[in-house]
């Protein structure tokens, strides 16, 4: 599998949410451009250890103003992540990962072409490692969620292969954490996780429901989505609390399954429903040449956007690569569109034009007649 290339064609959530049209995409971009600011004020009332910026305007950055000066001759050989802010909310996000604070600024920001008037930069700092990154949501239900020992992108753009995810549930009805794999380690750190989100006292949660417009779930818990990683350098800190795409899934949960015999196709549900048709592979070079009829199941290792009008079209989508809080997962389900992820083999055991039913309730493929020709 080329990453790189695949990657490449990975654009952010709200670039996703733009593309397909989705009626809160400007709620989005503005919850997802302004994230650390909310968890900046979130942390004054609880312990909420977040990956905090150093932020100048951008003219301040360009026009090189006393201030950025001296962050640059202390902090320039650092790596950072750069992100840029627009101040208007139609300009673009823009953001860069893995270089040093001076290359970044010397290289990278040129190239942008901004006005820099419109936008804040952030510099936030790089980890040299990850011991853990998570997804997960927190509703009415528990918590899910997926985490690996790599870097968090892997679960975001749903790129599995060579890595051991873990899933992991925990049940407010029966106060049970579940984990995919018996790992002690990952078990921990979900613990760890649950105890930054949990609220016990309740004149604290008053104020947080208030200042943020939310309402704590299983008694004492945070809602919404967050993101998260552990590093040797930083420790455990959270990169993303967002409230909107938390209401996106607040009647979601997937509980951790046994394995299924392996003949049997399967995996995790990106979006509920049943629908039967004719599959078509549809691999990224054939997008807009291979053939595909309103109701065909597009089946493809992996979606990017360049899939959409795929997707607008099919009876159901299936992915060999991808989790539950994928971007991949999560667009088809705001589609509405019957979405299965992480079926492993599936491009082996499927072949084009066989008719199969996608059971995205129960997370199976059941093959009803296979394509002889």
């Amino acid at each position: 599998m080329d990453l790189p290339s695949l990657y490449q064609k990975q654009i952010s959530l709200s670039e996703w949410f733009a593309n397909v049209n989705h009626k809160e995409t400007e709620n989005f971009r503005e919850e997802d451009n302004w994230k650390r600011e909310r968890m900046d004020e979130l942390s004054k009332f609880i312990t909420f250890p977040f990956d905090k910026p150093t932020s100048f305007s951008a003219s301040g950055v360009v026009n090189r103003s006393e201030e950025f000066e001296k962050f640059l001759a202390e902090r320039g050989n650092e790596y950072c992540a750069l992100r840029l802010i627009p101040i208007l909310p139609e300009l673009p996000k823009l953001r860069m990962r893995g270089m040093t604070i001076a290359d970044a600024v010397h290289s990278w920001l040129p190239e942008q072409n901004i006005e820099a008037g419109n936008y804040q930069a952030d510099f936030v700092p790089h980890p040299n490692d990850h011991i853990w990154s998570s997804i997960f949501v927190v509703n009415k239900h528990g918590v899910i969620g997926e985490m690996v020992a790599d870097s968090h992108n892997i679960l975001t753009q749903g790129f599995h292969e060579n890595f051991d995810i873990v899933n992991f549930t925990y049940d407010f009805a029966t106060n049970i954490l579940k984990t995919s794999t018996q790992d002690e380690n990952a078990e921990e750190h979900v613990r760890e996780l649950l105890s930054y989100i949990r609220v016990t006292d309740e004149n604290l949660r008053q104020a947080i429901s208030e200042k943020f417009a939310v309402e704590f779930v299983g008694g004492e818990y945070l809602p919404g989505y967050f993101e998260s990683v552990k590093s040797s350098d930083f420790g455990t800190w959270f990169i993303d609390w967002n409230r909107v795409l938390g209401k996106m899934y607040d009647d979601v949960w997937s509980p951790i399954t046994e394995n299924v015999e392996n003949d049997t196709l399967s995996g995790k549900v990106g979006s509920p429903g049943v629908a039967q048709g004719i599959v078509r592979i549809i691999h990224p070079d054939k997008i807009s040449t291979g053939e595909f009829n309103d109701g065909d199941i597009l089946l493809c290792l992996m979606t990017s956007p360049d899939y959409v009008p795929l997707m607008k079209k099919a009876g159901a989508v299936i992915t060999e690569e991808g989790g539950i809080l994928s971007h991949a997962a999560i667009v088809s389900r705001e589609m509405g569109v019957t979405c299965l992820v992480g079926v492993k083999g599936v491009l082996d055991k499927l072949q084009d034009g066989d008719l199969v039913e996608v059971n995205a309730n129960e997370g199976v493929i059941k093959i009803l007649e296979k394509n002889n020709n």
